[in-house]
Parts: structure tokens; C-alpha cells; sequence
């Protein structure tokens, strides 16, 4: 008697249940579009693409104009404009997903995309935007067509003892109340040498605020006991150069990248979006005093940084 009673009572809720389920749906069908699309303008574009799955209205507005114009940057139109190539679209959805892939932009020498993950403007700079100590003397750096690069050119450093490579841009131009990390992309040529002879200081200045670090050019091409003499080497070197500096740098490493090249942190910085302020990112070595060579710049790129609790 007891177990009948339990499942009337359970059946008695799932009915219930699923009422209170079609009546919220319903209510939500009930509503305009414009207000449909208000919320789902508080999701991100993967979340509004899988509640289109809900109701044909729900879908509706999660295909429309006015829910993706949300999504897109504010300046979308200029950045079209200033597109090499500007996207032909039928749609705001459209476009979006196109914006995914870098495209070149200012007359190649930049590259614009939009992230897949925070929907955030990203950037590259060419190596022609950046300010390369001596790059216009031929004895020094080549320019050329680079392969896998985005890019119709970058640069090889021949031989220098001098290398200084910076690069700016306005904060106008990014996404507002964004952290942004900015990233030295690079190869390293064959012939390299005395990149990782000394430690490389790395730099990103907006305003008044300055994060510093040190990078060290070498690629990691497995665990030899040469490998970890020269690491140990190199250790000494950085802990010589901090004690000179005087300060507490942070130590960043040459990471890989699915496209081929490998990228050097510079820094980080947060854009406000309310101050127009100059970004200045920078990588310099001019302590060692000695000749090195090889080193291929592609640009500097601009993202999103993400941060998992």
C-alpha cells in the first residue's frame, strides 16, 4: 500500500515537474523577439546557438541580425572597412564566424580576428609595423617572404649586437575591460646563434604601469646533459642580469604554436576601455655585447588572456 502510495505521489510531482517546464517554455515563446534577444545577449554565441534548440522562437531570435550585432565589436564596420578584402555577408552570424580567422587588414600590414572563446578583438602586428633597431640596413636584417606567415614579408636578423625590437598600439583599438597578453612571434633559422648566448628583457608599458621580464632564445629540443649544462649556464646569466636590473623579473619561456612559429610572452596589461593609452611592447638585448644572428620576426599579436579559477 505504502509503495502505490510513493509512486502516485512520484507521478504526482513528475507531472507537475514537467507543467511547471511547458508553462515557463510557453511563457518564454510569449515573449517579443527584441526581449528574447535581450537575454541571450548575456550568453556567449555558442550558448545562444544551442538554446536556438529550445523553441522555434527562441530560435529565431538566436539567428538574428540584432542578437549578433551584440556579439560583433562595436566598430565592426570600420574594421570591414579596413579590411584587404572586405567580407561580402548575408548576415551579422555570418560575418562573426568569418571575423574567427585572421585576415589582413591596413594594407597587410596587420591582422585582425576575432577569439573563439571570449568573442574579444585580436591583433598582430607586422614585423614592417614594428620599430626593428637597424632593420633598414641590409647588412644587419633581410626582409622576405616568410613561409606559413599570415604576412606578405618578415624579417631575419643577419648579425647584430644590438637587438631591439618594439612595437605600439592604441588601446582604442582593442576590446574594452579586457586582459590582454602581447606575444613576440618568431622562428628561429638554422644558422642561429648567440640568441640564448644571454638573457633577452622583455617589457609592456601602458601609462604609468610597466610589467618586465626575462626570456631566454633558445628552443627546447630535448632533455641531454648538454642541454642541461647550458640551462644551467643560462640560470647564472639570469640570475647575474637581475641582480644587475635589480629587480624581480619574471622569467618567460619560448612556447610552440599549432601554426608552426613560437611565441615569447612580453607582458600583459588591462584595457580599461575608457583612456585611449599607448601599449609599448618591447624585447631587448643589449647587455651580452657579443654577435648573434638567425633570429625570424613575423610580428607582435595581440589576445585575450584567460584566467580559470
Amino acid at each position: 500500500m505504502m509503495e502505490f502510495l510513493f509512486s502516485q505521489s512520484h507521478v504526482a510531482k513528475s507531472y507537475k515537474l514537467s507543467q511547471f517546464k511547458d508553462k515557463r517554455e510557453m511563457k518564454l515563446d510569449l515573449l517579443p523577439e527584441d526581449c528574447i534577444v535581450q537575454i541571450l545577449s548575456f550568453t556567449s554565441p555558442h550558448d545562444a546557438s544551442q538554446l536556438s534548440l529550445v523553441s522555434t522562437m527562441v530560435r529565431d531570435a538566436a539567428l538574428s541580425d540584432l542578437l549578433w550585432e551584440k556579439f560583433l565589436p562595436s566598430d565592426y564596420r570600420e574594421i570591414n572597412e579596413r579590411l584587404v578584402l572586405p567580407i561580402v555577408f548575408t548576415s551579422k552570424k555570418e560575418l562573426f564566424l568569418k571575423l574567427f580567422k585572421p585576415l589582413l587588414i591596413d594594407g597587410g600590414s596587420k591582422s585582425f580576428s576575432i577569439d573563439r572563446t571570449t568573442s574579444k578583438k585580436c591583433y598582430m602586428l607586422s614585423a614592417r609595423e614594428l620599430s626593428i633597431t637597424w632593420s633598414t640596413n641590409p647588412l644587419y636584417w633581410c626582409w622576405k617572404p616568410l613561409l606559413h606567415s599570415r604576412f606578405p614579408e618578415g624579417v631575419e636578423l643577419i648579425m647584430v649586437c644590438w637587438l631591439e625590437i618594439k612595437g605600439k598600439i592604441n588601446t582604442r583599438m582593442l576590446s574594452p575591460r579586457t586582459t590582454y597578453g602581447a606575444y613576440l612571434i618568431v622562428n628561429l633559422a638554422g644558422r642561429a646563434f648567440g640568441l640564448d648566448s644571454w638573457p633577452s628583457e622583455v617589457s609592456v608599458k601602458v601609462g604609468d604601469h610597466e610589467s618586465k621580464g626575462i626570456v631566454c632564445l633558445r628552443r627546447n629540443n630535448g632533455n641531454n646533459r648538454k642541454q642541461e649544462l647550458e640551462m644551467v649556464i643560462m640560470r647564472h646569466r639570469v640570475e647575474t642580469l637581475r641582480s644587475r636590473v635589480d629587480r624581480g623579473d619574471q622569467e618567460h619561456v619560448l612556447c610552440e604554436r599549432d601554426d608552426g612559429w613560437l611565441e615569447i610572452e612580453l607582458g600583459e596589461f588591462y584595457c580599461d576601455g575608457v583612456n585611449d593609452k599607448q601599449v609599448t611592447m618591447c624585447l631587448r638585448e643589449i647587455k651580452g655585447q657579443h654577435l648573434k644572428g638567425g633570429l625570424i620576426v613575423e610580428g607582435i599579436e595581440l589576445r585575450p588572456k584567460y584566467f580559470i579559477n
